[in-house]
């Protein structure tokens, strides 16, 4: 059902907003039988994904099959082959392919015992299967992902047979197309590699935990309690915005889905109150994109670092705390210095909601999240904390009749987590493609070798390229594909030279304050992508609700997000900030200067502190940050003195500018 924003102007229609700036969100609406039809194999789908995770997960290969077989089939019935076919009525070819996405991984599973005794030896008919499995999986993605994500598995594909003609290291000997079939189809090599293995058991339950949340009524508990707690403040509707969105993305790992959801009330509020609309879209898009940096949950990319760096999903979400706060404290600090710099005030304390009235109405809904947290630190894998953070999600609504999740709701949000999973199927089962490739062919090390190169060694342009690469893949391609390209490509190169200045082997298995950073680094530059212009989506999809210019939006949302631009330099450079080799005393100390760096920098960004600040202030504001958010006395010392004369200078001017009104 489309639902309607009433803005200053004229009502935005928000559904068409979502469906425009978000792939996932355009599908069929079947009526009758085919909508119990749908409705049945989603609701199947999601109970055996919970069968697995009680029971225990069945082997890799047969898992990721039935995984993808239901992925598939969902994604042909939902999403139709042109943009121009009916939203309501299923056409014959999808019907075709959704029977074909069935059977394609379901060949795996039937003859699972052959194809094991075999040793990879192909049959016709295997070749046959897999090709068919391979273009279902590319125009899956295509579907339900975009275009450019297909456009550059299919480059790799290329690669793999034009290997022996490429001048230079990255040469290869090339590959048959029943090499490449058995290697991307019947191996956990390809298409059903890590990604597509992750997809099947973490971040399946996780999306179901977050269709429950949702349920609950937790999405406007968030809004509440943000309003209750900045809503009065200075600009208050845009950190309502900032928090709420934080909040909002522990539940959504979608940007776009996340500025559509929060936006439709804050962004009105922010335009109501004083702030342009480029602003405005900026603010909203940029804290719900945050969301996926954002622990205990984030985005599905996370569950796919635990397991291509080897670490504790627990300590992914450690090191990820402080780069996080950063990044909140940096748009929190942007919205504060706008406001003052249009004087604008917060709204009526009568008018907010009270915070221990919200707490103990609706408070117990934030127990699943408070114990998933719990489960995680406490060692239980990210598989049966989710599972027990969904049980508790139903039980904890339970206890006030107000929010109580009635049992039809129970079953649809068994169909919603489904759904909610389709786009990270489509996008790991692509990726698998191009890891196939990488591992086929040897192209990680001889890219990261090429990249080491180009670079003469140097870490701060590695990065740069880095970086570079992650945004210009975010134009098209979703964090979780974002992520594998990059992590795969690029985040080798930067363990490299990491090891080669940490004086070890470059091409021995990284310790893990050398490979998190690196990974950590190519996962934050895929996220922000989606605020980065020429195409930052969250961006656009926050202009268009707030009816603004989308690349004045996105300019705004790039300035607003400045953190994240920064703090992945720092903590590759110094990986004290993701808790490594750090003391109690020194992360205290830490935290505090780089809160104090932050606000700095953000001041410096924004030209406003006390007051507007002359291009002298700003640069000594913006190195002084700079200095204090990178960890070490010396650079703290500096900063701080960059910082304190600055902040003289604001105050001297901000009394003669009191004195003189």
């Amino acid at each position: 059902m489309s639902e309607t924003i009433q803005t200053d102007d004229a009502p935005v229609d928000s559904q068409a907003i979502l469906k425009k700036f978000d792939k996932e969100s355009d599908y069929r609406v079947y009526s009758g039988f085919f909508a119990k039809f749908v409705a049945a194999l989603a609701i199947t789908f999601s109970v055996f994904q919970l069968y697995t995770a009680v029971f225990g997960v069945l082997d890799a290969m047969i898992q990721r099959s039935i995984h993808l077989s239901f992925g598939l089939c969902l994604i042909f019935l939902l999403y139709p082959t042109s943009k121009k076919w009916s939203r309501t009525k299923l056409h014959p070819l999808d019907a075709v392919l959704a029977v074909l996405g069935v059977l394609a991984p379901i060949y795996i599973v039937a003859n699972y015992q052959v194809l094991v005794t075999r040793a990879g030896q192909t049959t016709p008919f295997d070749l046959i299967a897999g090709i068919i499995g391979i273009l279902l999986v590319l125009e899956a993605a295509r579907r339900v992902v975009g275009i450019p994500m297909v456009i550059v598995a299919l480059v790799f594909v290329t690669y793999a047979f034009i290997g022996p003609y490429i001048p230079g290291k990255l040469a290869h000997r090339g590959a048959r197309v029943d090499t490449l079939v058995q290697h991307l189809y019947y191996t956990t090599e390809g298409i059903f590699g890590i990604p597509l293995g992750v997809s099947s058991t973490f971040i399946f339950l996780f999306i179901l935990f977050g269709a429950y949340l949702e349920r609950t009524g937790l999405g406007q508990l968030f809004i509440d309690l943000s309003n209750a707690v900045a809503g009065w403040t200075a600009g208050g509707p845009a950190k309502v915005a900032v928090l709420s969105s934080a909040l909002m993305g522990t539940v959504s790992g979608s940007s776009v889905a996340n500025v559509v959801g929060t936006g439709s009330f804050t962004i009105p509020m922010m335009k109501k109150l004083g702030y342009k609309g480029e602003f405005a879209g900026a603010v909203e898009a940029t804290a719900s994109t945050g969301g996926q940096l954002m622990p205990p949950i984030m985005g599905a990319a996370a569950f796919l670092m635990a397991e291509f760096t080897g670490l504790p999903y627990s300590r992914i979400i450690a090191g990820a705390a402080i780069p996080a706060l950063l990044y909140y404290f940096g748009v929190w600090s942007g919205v504060h210095y706008e406001a003052k710099k249009l004087g604008l005030k917060g709204l009526s304390r009568e008018d907010l909601p009270k915070f221990k009235r919200i707490m103990l109405d609706r408070g117990h809904l934030i127990i699943p999240l408070v114990a998933i947290i719990y489960l995680l630190v406490t060692g239980f894998t990210p598989m049966k904390a989710a599972l027990w953070a969904i049980i508790l999600s139903i039980l904890s609504s339970m206890v006030r009749k107000a929010t109580r999740i009635k049992p039809m709701e129970i079953i649809k949000g068994l169909e919603a987590g489904a759904r909610g999973a389709l786009g990270v199927i489509a996008a790991t089962a692509c990726a698998g493609i191009i890891i196939g490739v990488v591992t086929l062919t040897g192209l990680g090390l001889k890219l990261g070798s090429v990249l080491v190169e180009i670079a003469n060694g140097n870490l701060l342009i590695t990065l740069f390229f880095t970086m570079l690469t992650s945004i210009l893949l975010g134009m098209g391609v979703p964090t979780t594909a974002n992520y594998v390209i990059t992590s795969t490509i690029a985040a080798p190169a930067i363990v490299m030279i990491m090891a080669q200045r940490a004086g070890l082997d470059p091409f021995a298995v990284a310790p893990a304050h050398i490979i998190l950073p690196a990974h950590m680094f190519a996962f934050y530059f895929g996220i922000i992508a989606d605020v980065t212009p020429p195409v930052a989506l969250a961006a656009f999809a926050g202009a268009g609700i707030a009816k603004a210019n989308p690349m004045k939006t996105g300019v705004n949302a790039t300035k607003l997000a400045i953190a994240a631009f920064l703090v992945p330099y720092i903590f590759v450079m110094s990986p004290q900030m993701l808790l490594f080799n750090v003391t109690p005393i020194g992360l205290i100390w830490m935290l505090i200067t780089s809160l104090i760096g932050i606000t700095a920098v953000s001041g410096a960004v924004n030209a406003w502190f006390r007051t507007h600040m002359n291009w002298i202030e700003r640069i000594a504001a913006f190195a002084g940050g700079l200095l204090m958010i990178y960890p070490g006395l010396v650079t703290d010392s500096i900063g701080l003195g960059l910082c304190g004369a600055v902040f003289i200078s604001q105050q001297i001017k901000y009394k003669k500018k009191t004195l003189a009104s």
